[in-house]
């Protein structure tokens, strides 16, 4: 729909933005007869305005008449300023519960919210007005679904994307559990969290310096090449090693500004060398459901795969099953990162040249 509206991107934008708010909202100001109900309609509402402002947003860069060299710097911005902002939001609640309570403190950020959410929403828009925009082709035909998909580039770039992002998932999901039961440093788990981040948000610099100086493609395998090495120390942890892990969460927040500036930026370096822009929110729209697609999987692997072994969360630790925990956790990781880093330099120059023969 953002494709085939694309002449009134802003009204789409606009109706996500409204969805967004108002699911946010009810979220925390539940109907009291039906409060499943309810929150089952606030999420839904939710995510898919989240979803409609994300992936067109996202689109927007990639549609933004600029030169091939500053697409990195645009993305690594946009994902550096949402880092920061993750920060806040996840920390904003917490520091206001200390001086209102947490009921209060959540009425206070949704009131916060929708505010911020209209002003934002209002500069993106007369910023769209000011800059130059790439429109469709009227001679370049609108691909289906599987035309799309079939091309050689893109099968090659999400085919990796995927693994890439399946592989960063797996920790992702069981980062609470080993931090608590593996390295029993629960009380670090905020600062860990914290060092992550921070390290993605300052990393992007560095990526956009690399990607300027070695190409994107090149950047994103000395990504790989710095999650992998991190990922097998990550797997020789014990418990109590907190400053090594905590230089793990410094090193592996790197590999994530990169997995978030450069992948978006390779694909609408494609999307302008192949003339797609008439499917380019499709193709952001690929590039978030593979995202989401990894997550949903990792989870539903992760934690049932360790339960065949016996671990449960917060049960008392054997050496097998502290082995365990650290190879699903960091090492099973580091293989699928490995697969995806010798796909990227086994088809380097397919993706580095942009070639769109299917």
């Amino acid at each position: 729909l953002s494709d085939r509206f694309h002449h009134v991107r802003g009204a789409v934008l606009a109706f996500g933005a409204m969805m967004l708010g108002a699911g946010f909202w009810m979220l925390f100001h539940p109907l009291e007869t039906a409060p499943l109900v309810w929150f089952a309609a606030s999420v839904l509402i939710c995510t898919t305005g989240f979803s409609i402002v994300t992936i067109n947003y996202q689109t927007l860069g990639g549609l933004w008449k600029i030169s091939a060299s500053n697409r990195t710097p645009v993305t690594a911005a946009r994902e550096g300023f949402g880092l920061a902002g993750l920060l806040v939001a996840s920390v904003l609640p917490a520091a206001l519960a200390t001086l209102t309570g947490l009921e209060t403190a959540f009425l206070y950020v949704t009131l916060g919210y929708l505010p911020l959410l209209a002003v934002s929403l209002w500069l993106l828009l007369r910023w769209m007005r000011s800059v130059s925009l790439e429109t469709p082709q009227t001679d370049t035909p609108v691909m289906g679904w599987w035309a799309l998909l079939r091309n050689r580039w893109r099968r090659l770039f999400f085919g990796l994307l995927f693994l890439n992002i399946f592989a960063s998932a797996i920790p992702a999901v069981l980062v609470m559990f080993f931090i608590r039961d593996r390295l029993g440093a629960e009380s670090y788990t905020g600062l860990f969290l914290l060092v992550y981040f921070l390290s993605g948000v300052i990393s992007m610099p560095l990526w956009t310096r690399l990607a300027r100086s070695f190409g994107k493609v090149r950047a994103w395998q000395i990504s790989l090449a710095v999650a992998i090495l991190t990922f097998c120390w990550a797997a020789l942890l014990q418990e109590g090693d907190l400053i090594a892990y905590g230089l793990v969460c410094a090193l592996s927040g790197l590999a994530l500004g990169a997995d978030l500036a450069l992948p978006p930026a390779i694909l609408a370096d494609h999307i302008d060398e192949d003339r797609r822009q008439g499917e380019a929110s499709r193709l952001f729209a690929v590039m978030a459901f593979l995202s989401k697609s990894a997550l949903a999987l990792a989870t539903g692997i992760a934690l049932p795969l360790l339960g065949l072994f016996g671990y449960q969360p917060g049960i008392e630790m054997t050496a097998e099953l502290n082995f365990m925990l650290s190879v699903t956790y960091a090492a099973l990781p580091c293989v699928l990162k490995l697969f995806a880093l010798c796909g990227l330099l086994l088809f380097e120059k397919d993706l580095a040249l942009n070639r769109s023969a299917v």
